[in-house]
């Protein structure tokens, strides 16, 4: 029974410029407390690149070759996402590490997994690099799970942003679950409860818009009253978790109130229902998560409910959430009738 953790020192060496949130010291503030006080159960792993291929289920041949064109480089590809000269090889080596990381827990080489990785991946699009993003590194593991013969796969965002380029990717597909929590109105104005997918699509995608200000039972109301009747209802074979952290109470860009307890609870949430449909195939990928101390902290509290503890999600909530919940449940109620 193992754990993996995916990650690499080239994730250090993406600079995306001096002041800039999204800094190496994020990702060594986990592998410094990490290293202090290991996590029994888990076991580093050391991930390749993901594969043009791969990358090519998600983002287009002509962002594919932009991205190419700037190895080596440094520049700015919007206000808030910038390159360093290693940030290509960065970005490939964060989604092969979500790939491998999603083959490793499907063939039983490992229990679950957590990837973590930067630069994060969410925000980024079919054509397009934004918010810190490069590589929507959880679309392109949802796409490895679906290859190796998941007829179902779910997603499942906690950051505090909207995912808005996994939204995208799979808005018109019924064999793609993407499910989200996020603050809003917010970066980066999507997600709104209304947006339930398109097409065949059509009720696979679940947003629950959030005021700022929540904590740890608000969330556990969003779980135990839209997320998980949704989940179970729709059996996946593979749970992938856009796992951000910026939600935590002391974290500098959200507004939320979760603490390190919040974020086990919803893991330990998202992990049976993954026991219950899927065998515990589980793959958390890091996004967001600005405060370096409870950062590292909800990590490893996410990695103790991996490989063994349980921390109960409490429920009750205020008004504005049983509001935002309402209107969740309106807009989806005609393709989840248990809701």
């Amino acid at each position: 029974m193992t754990t993996a953790i995916y990650t690499h020192d080239t994730f250090l060496l993406h600079q995306p410029g001096l002041g800039h949130p999204e800094s190496a010291a994020r990702l060594r503030s986990i592998l410094d407390e990490l290293a202090a006080r290991p996590v029994p159960g888990t076991e580093r792993r050391t991930p390749r690149q993901a594969t043009d291929p791969e990358v090519a289920l998600v983002h287009a041949d002509d962002y594919r070759a932009f991205l190419a064109s700037i190895a080596g480089k440094s520049g700015r590809l919007d206000a808030d996402t910038a390159v360093s000269p290693q940030s290509y090889d960065a970005a490939l080596l964060a989604a092969g590490a979500a790939v491998e990381a999603v083959q490793d827990v499907w063939s039983g080489r490992a229990t679950n997994a957590f990837a973590l990785v930067r630069p994060p991946g969410h925000h980024a699009e079919r054509t397009r690099a934004m918010g810190f993003c490069l590589v929507n590194n959880v679309a392109v593991a949802a796409e490895a799970a679906r290859r190796l013969g998941a007829a179902r796969v779910l997603v499942l965002d906690w950051d505090v942003h909207h995912g808005n380029g996994t939204q995208h990717t799979f808005a018109a597909r019924s064999d793609v679950l993407f499910m989200s929590a996020h603050q809003y109105p917010f970066y980066p104005g999507s997600g709104a409860p209304t947006e339930v997918g398109s097409g065949a699509g059509g009720g696979f995608t679940v947003n629950c818009a959030l005021p700022a200000g929540q904590t740890d039972a608000d969330y556990g109301v969003v779980f135990h009253e839209l997320f998980l009747p949704i989940g179970q209802a729709f059996r996946p074979d593979m749970i992938v978790v856009s796992a951000g952290f910026d939600p935590h109470e002391r974290d500098p860009i959200g507004d939320m109130r979760v603490t390190e307890r919040g974020f086990a609870g919803m893991c330990s949430a998202v992990k049976d229902l993954a026991d219950e449909t899927c065998g515990g195939k589980l793959v958390l990928v890091l996004e967001g998560g600005y405060h370096l101390e409870g950062l590292a902290a909800s990590v490893r509290s996410c990695l103790e409910v991996m490989t063994g503890r349980r921390e109960n999600l409490p429920g009750g909530s205020a008004s504005a959430v049983l509001a935002s919940l309402s209107e969740s449940k309106s807009a989806l109620r005609r393709y989840w009738p248990t809701l």
